[in-house]
């Protein structure tokens, strides 16, 4: 398998959101979301584990993202909604640097599902990994939303 087969690229996309997870870990302002993001560097990591399976059938169970992964996500994402304005606009990209590195990180999460869905297209990809994905996208986008109304930096809305 070349280094740039789609199923190598879609679980190398994985694993730079796994490292782009841990610098957001990192910061102070992240500390009591650090279980939430620990969970989704576990459930990536599984993802990425799984990806790397040409079969299937070989993916033993715990390879795979947990059941409730994708509604524990959701539930995080409702959380911090519930604490925000409605949003009108879109939102142009930066605030600060924790902000910024939020944006790159659901970037990645944005391209890591378009290589897996990619690969969904000539091999089947097991169980929840697209849809959590999916919903890890959103809440990159809400953790954004969220940090900057913590840290009072205003959102800058994208007009034409």
């Amino acid at each position: 398998m070349t280094k740039n087969h789609v199923r190598i690229e879609a679980y190398g996309s994985i694993d730079e959101l796994i490292a782009w997870t841990g610098l957001l870990m990192s910061f102070p302002e992240n500390l009591r979301r650090q279980k939430t993001l620990a969970f989704i560097q576990d459930q990536l990591m599984k993802c990425a584990a799984a990806l790397a399976f040409p079969d299937p059938s070989d993916i033993k169970a715990a390879l795979l993202p947990e059941p409730e992964s994708v509604s524990r996500i959701e539930k995080e994402i409702d959380d911090m909604e519930s604490a925000l304005k409605p949003l009108k606009k879109f939102i142009i990209p930066g605030g600060s640097q924790l902000v910024s590195y939020c944006n790159i990180t659901r970037c990645v999460c944005r391209r890591a599902e378009r290589r897996v869905v990619q690969l969904n297209e000539t091999e089947k990809v097991p169980g929840l990994i697209m849809p959590f994905l999916n919903r890890l996208s959103y809440y990159f986008f809400v953790l954004i939303r969220k940090i900057s109304s913590e840290l009072d930096i205003e959102e800058v809305s994208w007009t034409v």
